[in-house]
């Protein structure tokens, strides 16, 4: 019997969401790529998205970078209280949850689609996480779909981390506040697939 697009359509949001279920109960090792909402009671300005990065870690204020891959959200969310404790008067009260989980499967349409690469967006921007883009998409073109930055951004030292041929890493450092003010528009570094682009928290009196 032939099985139709829709049909897998169901199969596979009845895994995403059983999936997510399991990321609520507790039991769910937390994986690179996934998006988790963290909120601090004692402060809601620090309340954001974090992405997991391809290093299994994620960036928040005041407390660097904490592991997160392989990781239940009790653990991380105990990580982040140990890192935040200094900064308050007390332990703060931190929620940890998993937001969105990338997809484990792709349908293959019928219909031609473009192709399309993925770039990941994390730290100081209002809607971090993965964004899919086309070929030939510039930094500024895909920073128009963060939501914009944070107030804790640095936006002189933005940081484009990019996986070369043999696994190297090589780092792109990009003035942002010197190209939204006119810089010439070759800074502007066309991405690759996996491109992921960081944005630091400020540092005090930058």
């Amino acid at each position: 019997m032939r099985v139709t697009l829709q049909s897998l359509l169901v199969s596979v949001f009845a895994i995403f969401w059983a999936v997510t279920a399991s990321a609520q109960a507790g039991n769910y090792g937390i994986n690179v790529g996934d998006t988790l909402n963290v909120e601090v009671l004692e402060d809601a300005t620090l309340n954001r998205a974090v992405l997991v990065t391809p290093d299994g870690r994620i960036s928040f204020p005041l407390a660097g970078t904490v592991r997160a891959a392989g990781q239940t959200v009790e653990q991380v969310q105990r990580a982040l209280i140990s890192k935040l404790t200094p900064n308050f008067a007390s332990p703060p009260t931190i929620y940890v949850a998993v937001a969105q989980i990338p997809p484990t499967e792709r349908l293959e349409l019928q219909e031609e689609e473009p192709e399309i690469i993925t770039i990941y967006l994390l730290g100081e921007v209002n809607a971090p996480g993965p964004k899919g883009a086309e070929p030939g998409t510039s930094f500024l073109q895909i920073l128009s779909q963060s939501g914009g930055f944070t107030r804790f951004a640095a936006t002189k030292r933005v940081q484009l981390r990019r996986r070369e041929a043999g696994g190297k890493e090589r780092l792109i450092k990009i003035n942002y506040h010197a190209l939204s003010r006119g810089a010439n528009l070759s800074s502007d570094v066309i991405l690759r697939d996996g491109d992921v682009i960081l944005v630091p928290e400020r540092k005090l009196f930058e």
